[in-house]
């Protein structure tokens, strides 16, 4: 039974084939900048990646913070770097965003979790 965090890459990348099929030069253009703009630069990937994780809680997108949560997982992020970064988007983005929190610290569990059995 697929656990959260692989639904999550399952349907993400098959939504993105069928977007991206679409052969729409705006959209494959905004993919292309997204990309880029996580890329290594004068800051780390791993700052950058908190950054965006601040950004999408504090517009309370989920599908943007389990992105953000597992990229930040892959870059060596530790939980309490993430609560704390979590707490500054709780801080900024008020109480509203507390439910997505809560979803934040679920799905970090479950990478958490999907992690230790794959070692």
């Amino acid at each position: 039974m697929p656990n959260q965090v692989e639904e999550f890459n399952a349907y993400r990348v098959k939504m993105n084939d069928k977007i991206l099929a679409g052969d729409n030069k705006v959209i494959k253009r905004i993919f292309n900048l997204d990309t880029n703009a996580y890329k290594k630069g004068h800051l780390d990937v791993k700052t950058k990646e908190l950054l965006g994780l601040v950004a999408s809680a504090v517009l309370r997108c989920d599908d943007c913070i389990k992105y953000h949560l597992e990229t930040s997982f892959k870059e060596g992020v530790t939980k309490e770097e993430v609560m704390e970064t979590l707490s500054i988007a709780t801080l900024v983005g008020g109480t509203i965003v507390v439910p997505h929190l809560r979803r934040a610290y679920e799905f970090w569990e479950e990478l958490e979790t999907t992690n230790s059995q794959h070692k």
